[in-house]
């Protein structure tokens, strides 16, 4: 059950209905307290499968593609692909990732907008012919590598809502679609559909329907030129809610019945990422050091003081950081908070604290300021929702041993997953039988044959 997490052999324990995800998790801490103090994922499969059903019932037919780059542990993956979900690649290697799994190049999408040349002629020579585009340098060098690509034009949107102006950084505008076109004519490149993208943090729905109107607008303008278009990518941007999904689907459905109703022949996907691998992983990490100040002393000068002066505020370092498990903190806020794995008491006092990572870099900052009880080194801290972004990243801290991930499912989900015929053989291989937690021996615990 133990893998790191670039290891094609791994294994899916079964918990018993008597073991939860809590147990799990104290059997993975007793063993490294004794073992090795290292940090771990613990990765309940169960929910990708329910989040594919939640997806299928609010957005079907809108068909997932899963950006792999989001978490590419194999056990995710697998499951992904026996559920019938495509992949969205953006390098060579997370191609060939998801090829290993026996997905068809019909089910891959090629969607970095900075492609290598080497890497496109390893599309072409894979046979994975849909790729995204935003500009005529790109459409060159794509026509010069893969003749027989794909495109689909991706154009960018915005915020309306947004205080300042949205950094259009991917996606071309619409007047310059026309001049792509006339570009892809000339090289004789096929435009097969248009693709847009809406942030996650963008809190106006109505941004999808300018999107899909301008998608529209491509559509009608392909028509002119001779482009049989056939293919809608909306994006990502799902919060793994099920509330903002029925949310979007409220907003675009409409729309999507009027501009691109099921007898145009156009088929609508999207590319659903965080929201189908966030909350399936739980993050353990260790305190390896700890240091004390007086609350004052933090202060810059000239702020006026509102606490006890002789109360400490703590600063832990941990073993996993900004160069591991939380890279995303480098470009985004932490979407997850730190929760205390020992047991304390209600009253007990809570202290100022942030938390580091282990390299004693400036910028390995986890968590900058927050309040818990008083900890130790060897102590151990939770973080939920850590799923997206950083599994299979490789780290640049010499001395930063990556995190194990153990993987595991409800006897309830693999039922459901055998009810519905989508568990194959090969992944069928590995499963293994967890009893209830509770029950296991010291020495039995977690053992690494499947």
């Amino acid at each position: 059950m133990k893998g790191f997490l670039e290891d094609a052999n791994y294994s899916i324990g079964l918990l018993d209905e008597g073991a939860t995800l809590a147990d799990v998790i104290d059997n993975c801490i007793y063993e490294h307290t004794h073992t090795g103090k290292r940090a771990f994922y613990v990765g309940d499969l169960g929910k990708l499968v329910k989040k594919n059903i939640q997806w299928q019932n609010v957005m079907a037919p809108i068909k997932p593609f899963y950006p792999v780059r989001c978490n590419s542990t194999p056990g995710v993956l697998e499951i992904l692909g026996t559920l019938g979900v495509g992949f969205a690649c953006s390098s060579k290697s997370e191609m060939a990732l998801v090829q290993d799994l026996g997905i068809s190049p019909e089910n891959i999408i090629y969607t970095n907008p900075c492609k290598q040349a080497s890497q496109i002629k390893y599309a072409a020579k894979a046979g994975i012919n849909i790729m995204t585009c935003d500009n005529d340098i790109e459409l060159k060098k794509i026509a010069r590598n893969h003749p027989n690509a794909k495109l689909l034009l991706h154009i960018a949107t915005e915020d309306i809502t947004a205080d300042e102006e949205m950094n259009m950084k991917f996606g071309t505008t619409l007047k310059n679609c026309r001049h792509l076109m006339e570009c892809a004519k000339e090289l004789g490149v096929q435009i097969v559909g248009v693709k847009f993208h809406v942030s996650g943090s963008c809190k106006e729905l109505q941004t999808y329907i300018h999107a899909i109107s301008d998608a529209r607008c491509v559509f009608d303008m392909a028509e002119e030129f001779g482009f049989k278009m056939n293919m809608l990518d909306i994006g990502g941007g799902f919060t793994g809610s099920e509330l903002q999904l029925e949310e979007v689907n409220h907003v675009i459905r409409p729309l999507l019945d009027v501009y691109f109703p099921k007898e145009s022949g156009v088929d609508v996907v999207a590319e659903p990422g965080f929201y189908y691998v966030s909350s399936a992983f739980t993050l353990a990490v260790n305190i390896i050091a700890k240091k004390t100040a007086e609350y004052d002393k933090l202060l810059p000068s000239g702020v006026e003081q509102t606490r006890n002066d002789d109360e400490p505020v703590f600063t832990y370092y941990i073993n996993d950081g900004v160069y591991g498990s939380f890279a995303s903190k480098l470009s985004e806020k932490l979407n997850t908070i730190p929760e205390v794995h020992k047991k304390y008491k209600e009253d007990e006092p809570l202290f100022t604290s942030s938390l580091w990572g282990p390299s004693c870099d400036e910028l390995d900052q986890i968590v900058e300021n927050c309040l818990l009880p008083e900890l130790s080194v060897g102590d151990w801290l939770i973080f939920d929702n850590m799923g997206s972004g950083t599994l299979g990243e490789q780290s640049t801290f010499n001395d930063y041993q990556r995190p194990l991930i153990y993987y595991m499912m409800s006897f309830s989900d693999w039922d459901e997953m055998q009810d519905a015929g989508i568990a194959s053989d090969t992944l069928m291989k590995n499963f293994f039988f967890v009893p209830s937690c509770i029950q296991l021996s010291p020495e039995d615990r977690f053992s690494t044959a499947a």
